[in-house]
């Protein structure tokens, strides 16, 4: 009875794992052509001896090949155990497809991929003018150098703040105190003074009023206008108009190579923007320079440049 027992137990182990084995994945290379199932939207690899339904069909449908009566060479696996609604064909998943040949009665189509690069410049009217004035002191006492510079640095942030308006900004932005030496050969060097300096930035939306504070600056006390600059602080729609016309750009030479080439742009695979850049318009002169004039500063405010690169990869359809 024992013996009946374990034959039987060893029978139904042998079936359930044939089952299992039966129901497993299938590692297969399937050589076909494609066309459409029953169902909207499924596609087939038909055999000369069986269909196999691809599930993952989407993830090729993008390829220009992927169309009815393509031969395909597929490898993947079957899949026994999925379930479909109409079961058509083997469920096969594709690791990776490549075209035999093309669809019948089409020539063959040949992708391609090219890059370039859109350049765009436009100009925008300054809205902020940014000045860095300087006091500078000397004296053989550090002590009366600070002093002096303290007293001038003083002035001029007053004449600066009335001249500028109420909605400028003043800041300090630097300041130091220095020995100055002499320097004699065969000799170590010996201080001869001490040199303050005090530096503040006034940062102005009202740009008509830019000369005015200039002067004011000069004859406050201020001997150094280290720098005057004009900016952009509200660019976005300038930046925007660059980088729209970059692209339109790149789009275009694209397009232009397609033609050249007898095909035409399928695509746009990437997209890269290089950056837009706004650089400020400069202006440098030295204070004894403005002081000594007449009449007040003239102060001309220019455009500025706002520039936009667009670099794309564009996939582009020819044929043959």
């Amino acid at each position: 009875m024992r013996k009946h027992f374990l034959i039987l137990a060893s029978i139904i182990a042998l079936t359930f794992l044939s089952a299992l084995q039966a129901s497993a994945a299938e590692a297969v290379t399937v050589r076909g052509r494609l066309g459409r199932t029953v169902e909207p939207g499924g596609w087939l690899i038909v055999t000369d001896r069986q269909k196999y339904l691809i599930l993952n069909a989407r993830r090729f449908q993008n390829e220009t090949w992927f169309r009815e009566s393509t031969e395909v060479e597929a490898e993947g696996d079957t899949k026994p155990d999925v379930i479909t609604t109409q079961m058509e064909g083997v469920p096969f998943e594709a690791r990776a497809m490549r075209p035999l040949s093309a669809p019948t009665g089409t020539r063959t189509v040949w992708p391609t991929r090219v890059s370039v690069t859109g350049d765009a410049k436009v100009q925008a009217q300054p809205d902020t003018a940014i000045i860095t004035i300087a006091v500078v002191t000397q004296n053989a006492s550090a002590s009366e150098a600070q002093a002096e510079n303290a007293s001038r640095s003083d002035a001029v942030i007053r004449a600066v703040r009335a001249a500028a308006g109420a909605n400028a900004e003043v800041q300090t932005s630097g300041y130091s105190l220095q020995p100055q030496y002499v320097y004699k050969q065969n000799e170590s060097p010996t201080i001869s003074g001490y040199m303050a300096r005090n530096s503040v930035v006034v940062t102005m939306s009202d740009l008509p009023r830019v000369g005015a504070v200039i002067d004011a600056a000069t004859r406050a006390g201020a001997n150094n206008i280290d720098n005057l600059a004009f900016t952009l602080r509200k660019d976005r729609a300038a930046r925007d108009r660059a980088l729209t016309d970059a692209t339109r750009e790149a789009m275009s030479k694209a397009q232009l190579i397609a033609q050249a080439l007898g095909g035409r742009v399928v695509r746009i695979v990437e997209v890269q923007e290089s950056g837009t850049a706004r650089p400020p318009i400069l202006y440098k002169q030295e204070a004894r320079t403005l002081a000594a004039q007449d009449a007040s500063t003239p102060i001309e405010v220019g455009a500025l440049d706002i520039t936009a690169q667009v670099q794309l990869v564009a996939e582009i359809e020819t044929q043959q």
